[in-house]
Protein backbone atom coordinates (compact mmCIF):
# COMPACT_ATOMS: atom_id res chain seq x y z
CA UNK A 1 0.00 0.00 0.00
CA UNK A 2 1.53 3.43 -1.48
CA UNK A 3 0.85 6.60 0.43
CA UNK A 4 3.60 8.59 -1.59
CA UNK A 5 2.79 9.16 -5.56
CA UNK A 6 5.61 10.10 -8.09
CA UNK A 7 6.24 13.87 -9.28
CA UNK A 8 3.46 12.91 -11.74
CA UNK A 9 1.03 11.91 -10.00
CA UNK A 10 1.28 15.46 -8.06
CA UNK A 11 1.43 17.61 -11.06
CA UNK A 12 -1.93 15.92 -12.35
CA UNK A 13 -3.68 16.40 -9.00
CA UNK A 14 -2.34 20.39 -8.91
CA UNK A 15 -3.69 20.58 -12.18
CA UNK A 16 -6.94 19.99 -10.99
CA UNK A 17 -6.80 21.47 -7.53
CA UNK A 18 -4.36 24.56 -7.74
CA UNK A 19 -6.89 26.61 -10.12
CA UNK A 20 -10.32 25.35 -7.76
CA UNK A 21 -7.74 26.26 -4.42
CA UNK A 22 -7.13 29.58 -6.25
CA UNK A 23 -11.08 30.42 -7.16
CA UNK A 24 -12.18 28.80 -3.61
CA UNK A 25 -9.60 31.46 -2.02
CA UNK A 26 -10.78 34.71 -4.01
CA UNK A 27 -14.26 33.46 -3.26
CA UNK A 28 -13.34 33.70 0.50
CA UNK A 29 -11.82 36.82 0.04
CA UNK A 30 -14.35 38.69 -0.80
CA UNK A 31 -16.26 37.43 2.68
CA UNK A 32 -12.54 38.66 4.14
CA UNK A 33 -13.28 42.00 2.28
CA UNK A 34 -16.86 42.11 3.47
CA UNK A 35 -16.15 41.71 6.77
CA UNK A 36 -13.23 44.16 7.95
CA UNK A 37 -15.31 47.19 5.54
CA UNK A 38 -18.26 45.97 7.83
CA UNK A 39 -16.45 45.92 11.34
CA UNK A 40 -16.05 49.79 10.90
CA UNK A 41 -19.91 50.22 11.23
CA UNK A 42 -19.60 48.57 14.69
CA UNK A 43 -19.48 45.01 16.60
CA UNK A 44 -23.59 45.18 16.43
CA UNK A 45 -23.20 45.39 12.31
CA UNK A 46 -20.44 42.70 11.86
CA UNK A 47 -22.51 40.17 14.19
CA UNK A 48 -25.16 40.91 12.11
CA UNK A 49 -23.88 40.25 9.35
CA UNK A 50 -22.26 37.26 10.95
CA UNK A 51 -25.55 35.67 12.03
CA UNK A 52 -27.53 36.47 8.16
CA UNK A 53 -24.32 34.70 6.52
CA UNK A 54 -24.49 31.81 9.16
CA UNK A 55 -27.88 31.43 7.56
CA UNK A 56 -27.37 32.01 4.02
CA UNK A 57 -24.66 29.13 4.39
CA UNK A 58 -27.47 26.52 4.54
CA UNK A 59 -28.37 28.20 1.27
CA UNK A 60 -25.25 27.24 -0.10
CA UNK A 61 -24.50 23.96 0.97
CA UNK A 62 -27.86 22.90 -0.18
CA UNK A 63 -26.63 24.03 -3.60
CA UNK A 64 -23.56 22.67 -3.10
CA UNK A 65 -25.27 19.51 -2.19
CA UNK A 66 -27.57 19.56 -5.22
CA UNK A 67 -24.46 20.37 -7.91
CA UNK A 68 -22.42 17.19 -6.19
CA UNK A 69 -25.48 15.56 -6.68
CA UNK A 70 -25.65 15.55 -10.03
CA UNK A 71 -21.78 16.01 -10.38
CA UNK A 72 -21.35 12.58 -9.14
CA UNK A 73 -22.18 11.86 -12.57
CA UNK A 74 -21.27 14.49 -14.66
CA UNK A 75 -17.39 13.33 -13.39
CA UNK A 76 -17.94 9.68 -14.41
CA UNK A 77 -20.00 10.73 -17.74
CA UNK A 78 -16.99 13.05 -18.73
CA UNK A 79 -14.09 10.04 -17.56
CA UNK A 80 -15.45 7.95 -20.32
CA UNK A 81 -16.28 11.17 -22.84
CA UNK A 82 -19.95 10.15 -22.90
CA UNK A 83 -21.80 13.79 -23.63
CA UNK A 84 -25.22 13.27 -24.18
CA UNK A 85 -24.89 11.99 -20.19
CA UNK A 86 -22.95 15.38 -19.39
CA UNK A 87 -25.36 17.66 -21.22
CA UNK A 88 -28.26 15.71 -19.61
CA UNK A 89 -26.47 16.14 -15.91
CA UNK A 90 -25.96 20.30 -16.74
CA UNK A 91 -29.49 20.26 -17.13
CA UNK A 92 -30.62 18.69 -13.80
CA UNK A 93 -27.81 21.23 -12.52
CA UNK A 94 -29.58 24.16 -13.81
CA UNK A 95 -33.35 23.15 -12.80
CA UNK A 96 -32.31 21.93 -9.22
CA UNK A 97 -30.37 24.53 -8.25
CA UNK A 98 -32.51 27.29 -9.56
CA UNK A 99 -35.30 24.97 -7.89
CA UNK A 100 -34.01 25.62 -4.40
CA UNK A 101 -32.08 28.81 -4.62
CA UNK A 102 -36.11 29.97 -5.11
CA UNK A 103 -37.37 28.02 -2.24
CA UNK A 104 -34.52 29.67 0.01
CA UNK A 105 -35.41 33.12 -1.29
CA UNK A 106 -38.70 33.24 -0.18
CA UNK A 107 -38.47 31.44 3.17
CA UNK A 108 -35.11 34.18 4.62
CA UNK A 109 -37.53 36.83 3.00
CA UNK A 110 -40.67 36.00 5.16
CA UNK A 111 -38.62 34.93 8.04
CA UNK A 112 -34.78 36.31 8.38
CA UNK A 113 -36.29 38.57 11.21
CA UNK A 114 -37.48 35.45 13.73
CA UNK A 115 -34.61 33.14 12.19
CA UNK A 116 -31.82 35.48 12.95
CA UNK A 117 -33.45 36.23 16.61
CA UNK A 118 -32.62 32.82 17.79
CA UNK A 119 -28.96 34.02 17.67
CA UNK A 120 -29.22 37.19 20.19
CA UNK A 121 -29.35 36.29 23.50
CA UNK A 122 -29.06 39.08 26.20
CA UNK A 123 -25.60 38.97 28.72
CA UNK A 124 -25.40 41.56 30.54
CA UNK A 125 -23.35 43.55 27.93
CA UNK A 126 -24.40 46.56 26.43
CA UNK A 127 -24.35 45.37 23.24
CA UNK A 128 -27.93 46.77 21.14
CA UNK A 129 -29.62 43.69 20.18
CA UNK A 130 -32.46 45.58 18.23
CA UNK A 131 -29.39 46.87 15.99
CA UNK A 132 -28.03 43.56 15.25
CA UNK A 133 -31.68 42.10 14.32
CA UNK A 134 -32.19 45.05 12.34
CA UNK A 135 -28.11 45.04 10.85
CA UNK A 136 -28.94 41.25 10.17
CA UNK A 137 -31.90 41.35 8.34
CA UNK A 138 -31.25 44.32 6.27
CA UNK A 139 -28.04 42.33 4.66
CA UNK A 140 -29.86 39.14 4.06
CA UNK A 141 -32.56 40.50 2.37
CA UNK A 142 -30.39 42.91 -0.28
CA UNK A 143 -27.83 39.50 -0.35
CA UNK A 144 -31.34 36.98 -1.77
CA UNK A 145 -30.92 38.75 -4.85
CA UNK A 146 -27.43 37.09 -5.30
CA UNK A 147 -29.30 33.46 -5.41
CA UNK A 148 -29.85 32.96 -8.78
CA UNK A 149 -26.62 34.23 -10.31
CA UNK A 150 -24.99 32.07 -7.48
CA UNK A 151 -27.12 28.85 -9.01
CA UNK A 152 -26.11 29.40 -11.97
CA UNK A 153 -22.68 30.18 -11.88
CA UNK A 154 -22.54 26.74 -9.39
CA UNK A 155 -23.85 24.79 -12.33
CA UNK A 156 -21.17 26.24 -14.94
CA UNK A 157 -18.08 26.04 -12.82
CA UNK A 158 -18.56 22.61 -11.67
CA UNK A 159 -19.01 21.11 -15.40
CA UNK A 160 -16.27 23.01 -16.37
CA UNK A 161 -14.13 21.92 -13.80
CA UNK A 162 -15.47 18.42 -14.18
CA UNK A 163 -13.93 18.74 -17.80
CA UNK A 164 -10.23 19.81 -16.71
CA UNK A 165 -11.27 23.86 -17.67
CA UNK A 166 -11.00 24.75 -14.11
CA UNK A 167 -8.96 28.04 -15.12
CA UNK A 168 -12.24 29.71 -16.23
CA UNK A 169 -14.02 30.05 -13.15
CA UNK A 170 -10.75 30.47 -11.17
CA UNK A 171 -10.33 33.57 -13.66
CA UNK A 172 -14.42 34.86 -13.15
CA UNK A 173 -13.55 34.63 -9.45
CA UNK A 174 -10.55 37.17 -9.51
CA UNK A 175 -12.73 39.30 -11.55
CA UNK A 176 -15.65 39.25 -8.86
CA UNK A 177 -12.96 39.60 -6.30
CA UNK A 178 -11.59 42.61 -7.60
CA UNK A 179 -15.16 44.14 -8.02
CA UNK A 180 -16.18 43.80 -4.62
CA UNK A 181 -13.36 44.84 -3.07
CA UNK A 182 -13.59 48.33 -5.25
CA UNK A 183 -17.56 48.40 -4.47
CA UNK A 184 -17.36 47.71 -0.95
CA UNK A 185 -14.91 50.35 -0.25
CA UNK A 186 -17.36 52.78 -2.15
CA UNK A 187 -20.65 51.39 -0.96
CA UNK A 188 -19.97 50.45 2.31
CA UNK A 189 -19.74 53.87 3.60
CA UNK A 190 -22.68 54.80 1.96
CA UNK A 191 -25.12 52.15 2.56
CA UNK A 192 -23.34 50.71 5.25
CA UNK A 193 -24.60 46.79 5.46
CA UNK A 194 -26.81 47.28 2.22
CA UNK A 195 -23.78 48.41 0.71
CA UNK A 196 -21.52 45.09 1.82
CA UNK A 197 -24.45 42.91 0.35
CA UNK A 198 -25.12 44.78 -3.22
CA UNK A 199 -21.11 44.34 -4.00
CA UNK A 200 -21.14 40.60 -3.57
CA UNK A 201 -24.70 40.89 -5.77
CA UNK A 202 -22.74 42.87 -8.18
CA UNK A 203 -19.81 40.46 -8.24
CA UNK A 204 -21.64 37.26 -8.48
CA UNK A 205 -23.61 38.77 -11.48
CA UNK A 206 -20.61 39.30 -13.19
CA UNK A 207 -18.40 35.72 -12.13
CA UNK A 208 -21.98 34.21 -13.42
CA UNK A 209 -21.49 36.22 -16.80
CA UNK A 210 -17.90 35.20 -17.63
CA UNK A 211 -18.64 32.28 -16.96
CA UNK A 212 -21.47 32.12 -19.11
CA UNK A 213 -19.66 33.35 -21.84
CA UNK A 214 -16.95 31.89 -22.35
CA UNK A 215 -18.62 28.38 -22.27
CA UNK A 216 -20.94 29.17 -25.19
CA UNK A 217 -17.75 31.25 -26.87
CA UNK A 218 -15.79 27.99 -26.90
CA UNK A 219 -17.76 25.24 -26.84
CA UNK A 220 -15.10 22.65 -28.78
CA UNK A 221 -13.48 22.72 -25.57
CA UNK A 222 -17.00 21.36 -23.51
CA UNK A 223 -18.68 19.56 -25.90
CA UNK A 224 -21.89 18.62 -23.74
CA UNK A 225 -23.12 22.82 -23.83
CA UNK A 226 -23.80 22.33 -27.65
CA UNK A 227 -27.18 21.81 -27.74
CA UNK A 228 -27.57 21.85 -23.76
CA UNK A 229 -30.57 24.23 -24.11
CA UNK A 230 -32.09 23.00 -27.42
CA UNK A 231 -34.60 21.71 -24.86
CA UNK A 232 -34.75 21.08 -20.94
CA UNK A 233 -35.27 16.94 -20.74
CA UNK A 234 -34.16 14.60 -19.44
CA UNK A 235 -33.96 10.68 -19.67
CA UNK A 236 -36.67 9.33 -17.19
CA UNK A 237 -34.13 6.97 -16.50
CA UNK A 238 -31.29 9.07 -15.75
CA UNK A 239 -33.00 11.66 -13.60
CA UNK A 240 -34.53 8.73 -11.86
CA UNK A 241 -30.61 7.59 -10.64
CA UNK A 242 -29.93 10.83 -10.11
CA UNK A 243 -32.52 11.95 -8.15
CA UNK A 244 -32.51 8.73 -6.01
CA UNK A 245 -28.36 8.78 -5.34
CA UNK A 246 -28.66 13.06 -5.09
CA UNK A 247 -31.34 13.27 -2.60
CA UNK A 248 -30.03 11.70 0.59
CA UNK A 249 -26.28 14.02 -0.69
CA UNK A 250 -28.69 16.88 -1.30
CA UNK A 251 -30.21 16.51 2.31
CA UNK A 252 -26.51 15.71 3.74
CA UNK A 253 -25.28 19.07 2.71
CA UNK A 254 -28.34 20.74 4.12
CA UNK A 255 -28.68 18.95 7.62
CA UNK A 256 -24.77 20.04 7.51
CA UNK A 257 -24.89 22.98 7.66
CA UNK A 258 -27.80 23.46 9.78
CA UNK A 259 -26.21 21.44 12.34
CA UNK A 260 -22.99 23.81 11.76
CA UNK A 261 -25.72 27.03 12.34
CA UNK A 262 -27.00 25.18 15.51
CA UNK A 263 -23.29 25.32 16.95
CA UNK A 264 -22.79 28.43 16.33
CA UNK A 265 -26.83 29.15 18.16
CA UNK A 266 -24.54 27.64 20.95
CA UNK A 267 -22.23 29.73 20.90
CA UNK A 268 -24.27 32.84 20.80
CA UNK A 269 -25.89 32.30 24.38
CA UNK A 270 -22.01 33.91 25.50
CA UNK A 271 -23.13 37.63 23.64
CA UNK A 272 -22.71 39.44 20.71
CA UNK A 273 -19.12 39.54 21.14
CA UNK A 274 -18.99 36.03 21.16
CA UNK A 275 -20.44 35.90 17.95
CA UNK A 276 -18.03 38.90 15.58
CA UNK A 277 -15.01 36.94 17.29
CA UNK A 278 -15.74 33.74 16.21
CA UNK A 279 -17.53 35.25 12.61
CA UNK A 280 -13.60 36.68 12.00
CA UNK A 281 -11.70 33.24 13.18
CA UNK A 282 -14.27 31.72 10.71
CA UNK A 283 -13.65 34.00 7.82
CA UNK A 284 -9.71 34.10 7.97
CA UNK A 285 -9.77 29.94 8.63
CA UNK A 286 -11.79 29.67 5.61
CA UNK A 287 -9.89 31.41 3.32
CA UNK A 288 -6.72 29.10 4.67
CA UNK A 289 -8.55 25.98 5.00
CA UNK A 290 -9.45 26.26 1.29
CA UNK A 291 -6.24 24.74 0.67
CA UNK A 292 -7.93 20.83 1.56
CA UNK A 293 -11.16 21.73 1.04
CA UNK A 294 -10.19 22.23 -2.73
CA UNK A 295 -8.08 19.27 -2.30
CA UNK A 296 -11.34 17.68 -1.04
CA UNK A 297 -13.26 18.39 -4.53
CA UNK A 298 -10.08 17.40 -6.42
CA UNK A 299 -10.13 14.40 -4.84
CA UNK A 300 -14.14 13.57 -5.74
CA UNK A 301 -13.52 14.66 -9.53
CA UNK A 302 -9.96 12.80 -9.97
CA UNK A 303 -11.74 9.59 -8.26
CA UNK A 304 -15.57 10.06 -10.19
CA UNK A 305 -13.05 10.07 -13.53
CA UNK A 306 -10.98 6.96 -12.53
CA UNK A 307 -14.32 4.58 -11.43
CA UNK A 308 -16.39 6.38 -14.60
CA UNK A 309 -13.32 4.24 -16.77
CA UNK A 310 -14.25 0.63 -14.44
CA UNK A 311 -10.40 0.76 -13.17
CA UNK A 312 -11.11 0.29 -9.32
CA UNK A 313 -7.56 -0.84 -8.44
CA UNK A 314 -6.22 2.41 -9.42
CA UNK A 315 -8.83 4.18 -7.60
CA UNK A 316 -8.09 2.71 -4.32
CA UNK A 317 -4.23 3.32 -5.30
CA UNK A 318 -5.00 6.73 -6.04
CA UNK A 319 -7.31 7.72 -3.22
CA UNK A 320 -4.07 6.46 -0.07
CA UNK A 321 -1.95 9.01 -2.03
CA UNK A 322 -4.69 11.50 -1.77
CA UNK A 323 -5.69 10.69 1.59
CA UNK A 324 -1.82 11.10 2.45
CA UNK A 325 -1.77 14.40 0.77
CA UNK A 326 -4.91 15.78 2.55
CA UNK A 327 -3.16 15.03 5.82
CA UNK A 328 0.43 16.56 4.99
CA UNK A 329 -1.81 19.82 3.98
CA UNK A 330 -3.92 19.99 6.85
CA UNK A 331 -1.06 19.72 9.20
CA UNK A 332 0.47 22.72 6.69
CA UNK A 333 -2.74 24.66 7.33
CA UNK A 334 -2.96 24.28 11.34
CA UNK A 335 0.63 25.44 11.59
CA UNK A 336 0.04 28.28 9.92
CA UNK A 337 -3.47 29.76 11.45
CA UNK A 338 -1.67 28.97 14.78
CA UNK A 339 1.16 31.51 13.44
CA UNK A 340 -1.58 34.01 11.92
CA UNK A 341 -3.68 33.89 14.96
CA UNK A 342 -1.82 36.71 16.28
CA UNK A 343 -1.85 39.21 13.31
CA UNK A 344 -5.10 39.02 11.90
CA UNK A 345 -7.29 40.14 14.54
CA UNK A 346 -5.37 43.20 14.31
CA UNK A 347 -6.87 44.15 10.72
CA UNK A 348 -10.27 44.69 12.72
CA UNK A 349 -9.25 48.09 14.04
CA UNK A 350 -12.46 49.18 14.74
CA UNK A 351 -13.49 46.24 17.09
CA UNK A 352 -12.86 46.41 20.58
CA UNK A 353 -9.46 44.35 22.38
CA UNK A 354 -11.96 41.99 24.06
CA UNK A 355 -12.90 41.13 20.46
CA UNK A 356 -9.91 40.79 18.87
CA UNK A 357 -8.57 38.59 21.58
CA UNK A 358 -11.29 36.20 21.56
CA UNK A 359 -11.05 36.11 17.93
CA UNK A 360 -7.20 35.29 17.85
CA UNK A 361 -7.91 32.19 20.25
CA UNK A 362 -10.65 31.05 18.58
CA UNK A 363 -7.97 31.26 15.03
CA UNK A 364 -5.58 29.29 17.09
CA UNK A 365 -8.41 26.32 17.99
CA UNK A 366 -9.19 26.48 14.35
CA UNK A 367 -5.70 25.88 13.76
CA UNK A 368 -5.74 22.74 16.26
CA UNK A 369 -8.38 20.80 14.52
CA UNK A 370 -7.19 21.84 10.94
CA UNK A 371 -5.73 18.32 10.48
CA UNK A 372 -9.00 16.56 11.26
CA UNK A 373 -11.06 18.47 9.19
CA UNK A 374 -8.68 18.29 6.08
CA UNK A 375 -8.34 14.41 6.81
CA UNK A 376 -11.83 14.17 7.16
CA UNK A 377 -13.34 16.41 4.30
CA UNK A 378 -10.49 13.72 2.41
CA UNK A 379 -12.90 10.34 3.42
CA UNK A 380 -15.56 12.24 2.66
CA UNK A 381 -15.20 13.12 -0.99
CA UNK A 382 -13.74 9.81 -1.10
CA UNK A 383 -17.02 7.64 -0.19
CA UNK A 384 -18.95 10.25 -2.29
CA UNK A 385 -17.14 9.66 -5.14
CA UNK A 386 -18.85 6.31 -5.92
CA UNK A 387 -22.18 7.06 -5.86
CA UNK A 388 -23.10 6.22 -2.36
CA UNK A 389 -24.90 8.81 -1.13
CA UNK A 390 -26.75 6.91 1.44
CA UNK A 391 -23.49 6.30 3.61
CA UNK A 392 -22.07 9.65 2.65
CA UNK A 393 -25.28 11.20 4.59
CA UNK A 394 -25.18 8.85 7.53
CA UNK A 395 -21.33 9.95 7.90
CA UNK A 396 -21.19 13.48 7.14
CA UNK A 397 -24.36 14.18 8.89
CA UNK A 398 -23.99 11.41 11.89
CA UNK A 399 -20.59 13.23 13.17
CA UNK A 400 -21.58 16.75 12.66
CA UNK A 401 -24.59 16.30 14.79
CA UNK A 402 -24.04 13.49 17.13
CA UNK A 403 -20.38 14.75 17.56
CA UNK A 404 -20.12 18.55 17.09
CA UNK A 405 -23.52 19.51 17.25
CA UNK A 406 -24.66 17.45 20.72
CA UNK A 407 -20.39 18.75 22.00
CA UNK A 408 -21.48 22.71 21.44
CA UNK A 409 -24.83 22.25 22.93
CA UNK A 410 -24.10 20.44 26.10
CA UNK A 411 -21.33 22.00 26.93
CA UNK A 412 -23.09 25.48 26.47
CA UNK A 413 -26.21 24.61 28.43
CA UNK A 414 -24.81 22.05 31.10
CA UNK A 415 -21.09 23.16 31.71
CA UNK A 416 -19.65 26.15 33.05
CA UNK A 417 -16.55 26.40 30.97
CA UNK A 418 -16.04 29.49 28.42
CA UNK A 419 -16.57 29.74 24.69
CA UNK A 420 -12.93 29.36 24.03
CA UNK A 421 -12.88 25.80 25.41
CA UNK A 422 -15.90 24.86 24.22
CA UNK A 423 -15.10 25.92 20.57
CA UNK A 424 -11.74 23.79 21.17
CA UNK A 425 -13.85 20.62 22.15
CA UNK A 426 -16.15 21.20 19.31
CA UNK A 427 -13.05 21.01 17.35
CA UNK A 428 -11.14 18.34 18.96
CA UNK A 429 -14.33 15.94 18.63
CA UNK A 430 -13.66 15.45 14.43
CA UNK A 431 -10.81 13.27 15.29
CA UNK A 432 -13.44 10.45 15.78
CA UNK A 433 -15.32 11.32 12.45
CA UNK A 434 -11.61 10.40 10.95
CA UNK A 435 -11.20 7.30 12.77
CA UNK A 436 -14.96 6.35 11.38
CA UNK A 437 -14.32 7.87 7.77
CA UNK A 438 -10.64 5.42 7.76
CA UNK A 439 -12.78 2.69 8.49
CA UNK A 440 -15.62 3.36 6.06
CA UNK A 441 -12.84 4.01 3.01
CA UNK A 442 -11.06 0.92 4.11
CA UNK A 443 -14.15 -1.12 3.54
CA UNK A 444 -14.21 -0.46 -0.37
CA UNK A 445 -17.96 0.11 -0.63
CA UNK A 446 -17.37 3.81 -2.54
CA UNK A 447 -15.58 1.58 -5.64
CA UNK A 448 -18.75 1.85 -7.74
CA UNK A 449 -18.88 2.82 -11.29
CA UNK A 450 -22.27 4.37 -11.27
CA UNK A 451 -22.60 5.46 -14.90
CA UNK A 452 -21.69 1.73 -16.63
CA UNK A 453 -25.52 1.05 -17.19
CA UNK A 454 -27.07 4.75 -17.29
CA UNK A 455 -29.16 4.69 -20.19
CA UNK A 456 -28.69 8.31 -21.90
CA UNK A 457 -30.27 7.93 -25.21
Amino acid sequence: MKFIGTKSFYQSVFRIAIPIMIQNVVTNSVSLVNNITVSNLGTESLAGVAIANTLISIYYLCIFGAISATGLFGAQFAGRKDYDGERYVFRLMILLSVFFSALWMVFFLAGGKPLIGLFLHDDGSTSDLTLTLSEGYRYLSVMCISFLPYSINSSYSEMLRENGRARVPMISSVVALVLSLVLNLILVPLLGVAGAAAASVVSRFVECIINIIWTHRFPEEVPYIYGAYDTMQVPKPLAKQVLMRGLPLILSETLWSVGETVITQSYSYHGVTAVAAINMAVTISSLVNTAFFSLGVSIGIILGNILGTGDLEKARDTDNKLLALSLFVGTVVGVLLLGIGVVVPQLYVSQTEEVRKLARLFIWCEGAGAPFRAYGNATYYTIRSGGNTVLTFAYDCGSIWVLSAATAYFLTHFTSLSVVWIYFCVKMVEGIKCLVGTALVAQGSWMKNIVEHVETA
